[in-house]
């Protein structure tokens, strides 16, 4: 028997699809389906790809497929089940489950919410009780992920397990060697439009990011300001900080040479 909230791909109305060439009712059949899968992690997460195969009916190659789209953009990510319970040898199944990026699939109104409720903070209490929000925020997150982050022997490699963590966050981040640096990149932030008005959120946020790298980070670009996306520089060790006596133009990242990698309003790639 079939789960309340989830349906057979057979059971999803073929809408609009009459006309289209094959490749685009392929396509718009794999949207379809990859719904019902993200839906049924939604509803029973975490679960395993063969447990969602057997739910809806499908192949499991053809559910890891699906899977394996959701984890590389950044909507699910996995863990290895548990081993209380099971029996045989060999390693625990993966289990997926979704990250908030994943969640925002089904719609929320969780925005206006938390806008209204800082709105309410500040004037009662003072702009500085929004900033002490915003410190403590960030500070459950990073204890979330505080002993893989210690992990790292050097700024860049806590980099490298900050992007992972924010990930599995929902800011679908990665890093990449710029200049006299790294660039950690967030590609989707779940906070972005209360961030716009609160910029509270994003300064907390790069003060975190100083203090688990060990280093001081400078803060190129952020989705809330309408960049494509927000952009943190971290310098390598030893590499010569200008950022007091000679600051870089905004969008650019210091380099050896005494140049500068131009970052066009964050659209650089990772």
């Amino acid at each position: 028997m079939k789960k309340a909230g989830t349906s057979t791909p057979d059971a999803v109305p073929d809408t609009g699809t009459a006309g289209r060439h094959p490749a685009q009712q392929g396509a718009a059949g794999d949207g379809r389906t990859r719904q019902l899968v993200a839906r049924l992690l939604l509803e029973q997460g975490p679960i395993t790809a063969a447990a969602v195969a057997e739910e809806l009916g499908l192949s499991p190659a053809a559910v890891r497929r699906h899977l394996d789209v959701l984890v590389v953009e950044g909507e699910a990510w996995t863990r290895e089940s548990s081993r209380r319970g099971r029996r045989g040898r060999g390693r625990p199944a993966k289990q997926f489950l979704l990250t908030e990026q994943g969640r925002a699939r089904f719609g929320h109104a969780y925005d206006d919410l938390a806008a209204s409720a800082l709105r309410f903070l500040a004037e009662q209490s003072g702009q500085e009780a929004v900033r002490s929000f915003a410190e403590r925020r960030m500070a459950a997150l990073v204890a979330h992920h505080r002993e893989a982050l210690d992990s790292g022997r050097n700024p860049g490699e806590r980099a490298e397990v900050l992007a992972d963590a924010l990930t599995r966050e929902g800011y679908a981040a990665s890093t990449r060697s710029v200049g006299a640096g790294e660039q950690l990149c967030q590609h989707h932030c779940p906070v972005a439009h209360v961030a716009a008005d609160f910029p509270q959120l994003c300064e907390a946020e790069t003060e975190a990011f100083a203090e688990v790298l060990g280093t001081h980070v400078q803060r190129l670009a952020t989705i809330a300001n309408g960049d494509a996306a927000c952009t943190t520089h971290i310098p390598r060790p030893g590499a010569r900080d200008r950022s007091e006596t000679d600051p870089t133009p905004a969008g650019s990242v210091p380099t050896d040479q005494g140049e500068t990698d131009e970052i066009p309003d964050g659209r650089e790639s990772v």
